[in-house]
């Protein structure tokens, strides 16, 4: 591969990437589910992760973090009652969906980067991604002990706010 076939590579995979980030941090807003939103926190906390790799890459091969080339659409709140699992369930449905087709189109492309380091750090968010979309399939499922079970049996209290910041 070239160094303007990596770039543009790189470039195009990024902007996918980061458009599922931007998908995700708009689920975030609207899911007050707290162990859902939960789920959500730590993707994106991933995902950061991932895109700073990127963004690495990218400056090696003399390009910048692209904009995101990939048009999601954002969620809108759902109707039902606040903290409802269900009412949840086809905006984690559509993230897990999302990140599968993310993969797919990916994968056998990934394979074929010639420089070693890229492809393995490609392979890395690919495999995260797919862990992220088990983890939003369970969500979708019903269940909520995605990140963790609760110790002590102890019962499920409250949402997540709607601003980040209140006073």
């Amino acid at each position: 591969m070239q160094q303007d076939d990596l770039k543009k590579f790189l470039t195009d995979f990024s902007g996918e990437r980061l458009a599922l980030l931007q998908r995700h941090e708009a689920a975030a807003r609207v899911v007050s589910h707290y162990d859902f939103n939960n789920t959500y926190q730590y993707v994106i906390a991933r995902e950061e992760t991932h895109l700073s790799w990127l963004e690495s890459a990218l400056v090696e091969v003399g390009a910048a973090l692209p904009q995101t080339t990939l048009p999601l659409p954002s969620p809108d709140a759902p109707a039902g009652k606040k903290g409802e699992v269900a009412v949840y369930r086809d905006i984690l449905a559509g993230d897990a969906k999302f990140l599968g087709a993310f993969v797919a189109r990916w994968r056998d492309r990934v394979a074929s980067v010639s420089h070693a380091r890229h492809r393995t750090m490609l392979g890395v968010v690919l495999g995260e991604s797919l862990e992220h979309q088990r983890l939003f399939e369970q969500a979708a499922a019903g269940f909520e002990d995605v990140l963790g079970r609760r110790s002590g049996g102890v019962a499920r209290v409250g949402a997540v706010l709607p601003d980040r910041w209140q006073e």
